[in-house]
Formats: structure tokens, sequence, C-alpha cells
């Protein structure tokens, strides 16, 4: 079980899928959202929470005063639990069953809630994002300013991060990094939804 650590929703129990996925911890989660909470990114920006697994970080933006959350994971026992997490909280997210990099190919007019303020990538340890990022940047998914947080192992090298992303903020928690990075306008950026200022 995970729980939810701050905001409407605190002290909440949350179910995880019984297998494969890789729940973030609640030290490391709580430190994520600390970061964000600092940066003012979290109260009504839309979120996209992909490699959701159980949903906790997308759960946690809601509670904190996220407007809305696109939940996405390729395997349909964790897109249940998802759902379940959600009826339990009293929340309605979107949730799609399907790979990152086929949601992410088929453009923001099949996903509810584009252009995004805030993403986070959570996928198993040893999986590459430099692709997801590639298309995330490439196309409209992100708001001018928005926040992209990725999780991966300490021994993993650094994602590729593209110009438009500029150059992340890195955070190691134990055996865990987390890496930080802002959307920059590069001459056809959206509006933001909101201030987000990434420090160092």
């Amino acid at each position: 079980m995970s729980r939810i650590i701050s905001g409407e929703f605190r002290g909440r129990t949350l179910a995880v899928p019984k297998s494969g996925t890789r729940p973030t911890s609640d030290r490391v989660r709580e430190a994520i959202f600390s970061a964000l909470d600092s940066r003012d990114a979290i109260r009504g920006a839309r979120v996209l929470d992909l490699y959701a697994g159980s949903g906790a970080l997308g759960f946690e933006a809601l509670s904190r005063g996220a407007a809305h959350l696109t939940s996405v994971d390729a395997a349909r026992p964790a897109a249940s639990v998802i759902r379940a997490n959600a009826h339990l909280l009293g929340v309605r997210p979107t949730v799609i069953t399907a790979k990152t990099a086929t949601i992410l190919a088929a453009g923001i007019s099949r996903v509810s809630g584009a252009p995004f303020g805030l993403v986070f990538l959570d996928p198993p340890y040893g999986h590459a994002v430099d692709g997801d990022l590639a298309a995330l940047a490439d196309g409209d998914w992100l708001t001018e300013g928005a926040l992209v947080v990725v999780e991966g192992a300490a021994r993993s090298p650094s994602p590729a991060f593209p110009a438009r992303l500029g150059e992340p903020t890195e955070k190691r928690y134990g055996d865990t990094v987390v890496w930080f990075a802002q959307a920059r306008d590069l001459g056809g950026g959206l509006p933001a939804d909101g201030p987000t200022t990434l420090g160092a």
C-alpha cells in the first residue's frame, strides 16, 4: 500500500499493483512534491502521469490542487488499480491503458487535458525515456514553463533532454535519482498554466 502525503486526501491509502511496477517510495515522493510546491508548480496544473503504476504521483498532485489528471500505463492491472484508487478518493482522472510511446505518437488530440503543465515519467528502472522526452518536446504536449519530472535508478545514465527542456536539475535520494526539467518557448510555445520557475 501507499499513501497520500499532503493536501486534501492526506493520509488516504492507495492500492498498488501486485507485480510489474516499482512504486515511488513515500520519502522520494515527498521530496519531489516539496520541490514542486516550492516552485508553485502544482495548483491549477493539468498533469500527465506516464508509466503511472498505482497512480500515486498523479493523485498526490490532485490532492495538492492540480486541476486535471491524465494517467497512462500499458498494464491493464495497473490501469484497474488506478481506477479503483480514483473511486476511493472520489476523483475522475482520465485513465489510458496504452504504451507511453503509442500515446505520444498519437498526438494530443487523442488525450484529454492536453497540453500539460506538469508531466511525470516514472518508468521501470533501466527503461530509456529519451524518445518519450523528444516526443513531449516536439509535439504540443507541454505548456510554456511546464515542468517534466523523470525518476530513475541512481546507477542509470541521465536521459537525453531535448533543447526545449533545457538542462535538468538532478536530485539524488539514496538509490533513486530525479531529474526536473522545464519547458521553454523556442518560438512557438503555448501559454503556461501558471508560474513555474525552476531554480537550481
